[in-house]
């Protein structure tokens, strides 16, 4: 079914906004899309083998039926299949559309005056790595191009140096793979991974902010690179100077080259970004139909290639018309969705030991180390701040402890924050590094 492969590319997007790029290439990127029938809402996945069904279903099921719900506005239940059970007539007949990654390059980059400098920094970084700006650290809000910048220079520097060792990782990433890389005993094999880089592209960067040793690791792998003339490419959600708990010599180092950032962009620009999609996803939109898309999404690059998609989707799935009433429906559920997402209190307990260098399971337990103890009482805190349960309820996610137990906690770190400007900037950015997700 040629449509439901097109319009499987939405539910992926989702998907990689939830996920890291390694599970996601993985687990979901393997996933073909055979069938959808929306009079039972289901959904026909092929998987290639039953390992990796059985791995789908325990640990991404719930994310891709949610990815499914936002992208159609009604519930889908997914069924796996692996090849030997798929009907041959059922199978994917377009490989090629695996992966959108085509797009993000210079070619199909809009500028305008809200990124012009951003993406010049760019183009002369690829053109010549490390010769002009070495590190170039590129911030913005989430979904205004950095990630398309990163990628735009690792495709055009592996088009005209294929030999060099081109490293794509997130900040979160590179802390994750550092805390198993200590657990296995393998910390020459990262260290080895990411010193041989001769371009390290590195998406938000703020994520390792007040993780000690994660900065260690950084700082060290940042001047073997730069001593080693190897160019470095660093985003964010805000400059150098903004992220609290960032150690002053990274501070320093992000700054030795050339910083540049990136703002919202203006009604032409946001006009020419529409028309671009458009015209990558093959369809005819009116003029009127444009304006009304650019009008409405202002602040935004992803919401508004995404509107184009899912009047796409609705026009395969549905034949709506490209009209003002789809552009409408499609809108708003972007606007409905444009709201912070629902924050867990298991995302919040993998932040806060992310940050510490402990695990969610060590702050679940009663355990009782000074370290442990502190990183329980900071997660608690943060529950507390940014969701709305009951003293009661934060109690039973953290091993079944009592009510005076998160009074307790709460009062602890509401002493501390007043009186350690540090421990303030370290809860602060994980409540933010939280939302920003």
């Amino acid at each position: 079914m040629e449509s439901f492969t097109e319009v499987w590319n939405l539910v992926c997007d989702y998907c990689k906004s939830r996920i890291t790029e390694i599970a996601f290439s993985t687990w979901i990127g393997r996933i073909e899309p055979l069938t959808l029938d929306f009079s039972n809402g289901t959904a026909v996945l092929q998987v290639p083998n039953e390992l990796h069904r059985q791995t789908v279903l325990h640990y991404y099921k719930d994310l891709l039926e949610e990815a499914f719900r936002q992208v159609f506005s009604q519930e889908i239940q997914i069924r796996l299949i692996t090849p030997e059970e798929a009907k041959p007539e059922a199978k994917r007949e377009d490989e090629a559309a695996a992966s959108e990654n085509y797009e993000f390059t210079f070619d199909t980059f809009i500028v305008g005056p809200s990124n012009k400098f951003a993406h010049a920094a760019s183009m002369a970084v690829a053109s010549k790595p490390a010769s002009l700006y070495n590190p170039l650290f590129i911030y913005g809000n989430s979904g205004l191009g950095k990630t398309h910048l990163l990628y735009a220079i690792r495709s055009e520097i592996n088009r005209t140096h294929p030999d060099m060792n081109i490293i794509y990782i997130k900040g979160d990433e590179f802390t994750n793979e550092l805390i198993e890389a200590i657990r296995r005993g393998t910390t020459g094999d990262f260290h080895n991974r990411y010193r041989r880089a001769d371009v390290l592209l590195v998406d938000d960067i703020q994520f390792i902010a007040g993780k000690d040793s994660t900065q260690e690791e950084f700082f060290h792998t940042f001047n073997t690179l730069y001593e080693a003339k190897k160019q470095i490419v660093l985003t964010s959600d805000r400059p150098p100077k903004d992220i609290q708990t960032l150690e002053e010599r990274l501070l320093t180092r992000f700054e030795w080259g050339l910083t540049a950032d990136i703002q919202p962009p203006d009604f032409e620009t946001r006009i020419a970004i529409i028309k671009r999609k458009a015209e990558l996803l093959k369809i005819d939109l009116p003029d009127g139909v444009i304006e009304y898309i650019a009008n409405r999404l202002k602040n935004n690059i992803r919401q508004l290639e995404g509107a184009v998609k899912k009047m796409k989707a609705f026009h395969l799935l549905n034949g709506d018309p490209y009209n003002i009433q789809t552009a409408q429906a499609a809108i708003s559920d972007i606007i409905n969705n444009d709201q912070p997402t629902p924050v867990t209190v298991e995302k919040i307990i993998d932040e806060v030991a992310r940050t510490f260098g402990t695990t969610a399971e060590e702050i679940r337990s009663s355990r009782r180390s000074a370290n442990i103890s502190n990183a329980r009482q900071v997660a608690m805190y943060v529950v507390r701040e940014i969701t709305d349960m009951s003293m009661e309820s934060i109690g039973q996610e953290f091993g079944g402890r009592d009510h005076s137990t998160v009074v307790y906690a709460l009062q602890q770190i509401d002493e501390k924050t007043a009186r350690d400007p540090k421990i303030k900037a370290t809860v602060n950015d994980i409540i933010k590094n939280i939302r920003d997700r």
